[in-house]
């Protein structure tokens, strides 16, 4: 066994071109990637509203031939992901794109993935769930286009799935899986509903608070090779940078940003911090509130929020992640105190004492009430009686719960789930 501590840690980013009208870039940067045939993925509930035609006539006008692709469901599945991985092979496409939010550019990540290597997509899914394959080279070229400010999806190496017959939610990581190019236009999230920015926002900034509070990277052994590094490695000096910021630009946006569509600088700011937080978190990693996520968002599907475009039923990630922050922060607090109390305060701009265990915690429940973001697991449609079936489904995100500053049992998970049914 390897004693020795780790000592390295790596940072990559997508690169990013931000500001208003950027998407109408797309044809320039795609020719810039040497595309000639374009899988263009388009959420349909964007396609519905119009905001992909200009998006498209800049692709066609570089001479790119596209074939347009919107079957894609707002909690992609195997089943979805599959359809559009035959797609994308008819398509004999060179290059990749998405415009919508997590789900059009998850789906797009994982046609990718499949067509540049081969085999099937739970081969590749994280184990122990899937095969935890890894591709053997670089895929074919990926720009993404956000329209919602929450995955960060545009700056990650990772696609997430639901797998209703397994009652759960995993996903499949690796980083040749990160976009190639990124457009950030704020424009695009002005016909966003107030709940999906709401959503979507709460995702940014539990990703930047997971991440700023992960366990330290050089508290882990060194890996035997570099390729057993793990994606998520960890807090560090560069990905603190990041998530600090987006936590910051959380606690000053998100409230204007879900109350005004038209605000385009909250807007804007909050479309950006989902890129950053991608970045810290795509470094340095998500732990305990997401892990606890994926159960609660795949054990039932009862839920429907008034606020969500269509009429499927589904939890909303970035509640289904909020709902246990609280809780799980506070479990973690004796882990670095003075970590805990620097992101309460960066959310606020208050200041604390440095004892104050609920200060990050209260200040996260102070937000969602203020942008009536559900407060408690039992408003997805659970009880006590689900809590070892929720404990079971967090157990199975090793993969997140091994980045947690402090490791949760099977009980400790189980009050985190109970101090969270609101």
């Amino acid at each position: 066994m390897n004693d020795e501590r780790e000592r390295i840690f790596t940072v990559e980013a997508t690169p990013v071109k931000f500001g208003p009208g950027a998407a109408l870039e797309t044809g320039w940067e795609l020719r810039r990637l040497g595309a000639r045939r374009v899988f263009f993925v388009v959420d349909p509930e964007v396609l519905r509203l119009g905001l992909a035609e200009a998006v498209l006539n800049s692709i066609r006008a570089e001479g790119i031939e596209v074939t347009l692709y919107s079957d894609v469901e707002t909690e992609p599945t195997l089943a979805s992901f599959e359809r559009a991985v035959a797609a994308a092979r008819a398509a004999d496409a060179d290059a990749f794109a998405a415009l919508g939010g997590g789900s059009a550019i998850d789906t797009a990540k994982v046609a990718n993935l499949v067509i540049s290597d081969g085999g099937g997509i739970m081969e590749y899914v994280n184990a122990p769930v899937g095969g935890g394959r890894q591709p053997a080279g670089p895929l074919r070229p990926l720009l993404a286009i956000p329209t919602t400010p929450g995955s960060g999806s545009e700056a990650t190496t990772v696609a997430i799935l639901d797998l209703p017959e397994l009652k759960i939610k995993t996903g499949i990581s690796h980083r040749s899986m990160r976009p190639t190019q990124a457009i950030v236009d704020p424009e695009l999230t002005r016909s966003a509903p107030s709940a999906v920015i709401a959503s979507a926002g709460l995702d940014v900034v539990c990703h930047a608070a997971e991440s700023f509070l992960s366990r330290p990277y050089t508290s882990r052994p060194r890996p035997a090779t570099p390729g057993e590094r793990p994606p998520y490695q960890g807090s560090n000096p560069v990905a603190d940078l990041w998530s600090a910021q987006a936590i910051r630009n959380g606690g000053q946006y998100l409230r204007r940003a879900v109350q005004d569509a038209e605000d385009s600088e909250a807007r804007g700011a909050m479309m950006l911090s989902a890129t950053m937080a991608g970045v810290g978190f795509g470094s340095a990693g998500v732990h305990i509130p997401h892990a606890c996520a994926y159960p609660i968002a795949g054990l039932k599907h009862e839920y429907r929020h008034p606020g969500y475009p269509g009429d499927k039923n589904f939890v909303p990630h970035g509640f289904s992640v909020i709902v246990t922050a609280p809780a799980a922060f506070r479990f973690t607090f004796d882990s670095d105190p003075a970590r805990h109390i620097q992101a309460a305060s960066m959310l606020t701009g208050q200041t604390y004492e440095p004892d104050d265990r609920n200060a990050l915690p209260d200040a996260l429940l102070s937000l969602m009430r203020d942008i009536q973001a559900p407060l408690g697991v039992r408003t997805f449609g659970y009880d006590e009686s689900d809590i070892p079936a929720l404990v079971d489904g967090a157990l199975k995100q090793q993969r997140l719960l091994n980045v947690a500053p402090r490791t949760p049992t099977a009980d400790d998970l189980a009050r985190i789930f109970t101090e969270s049914m609101g």
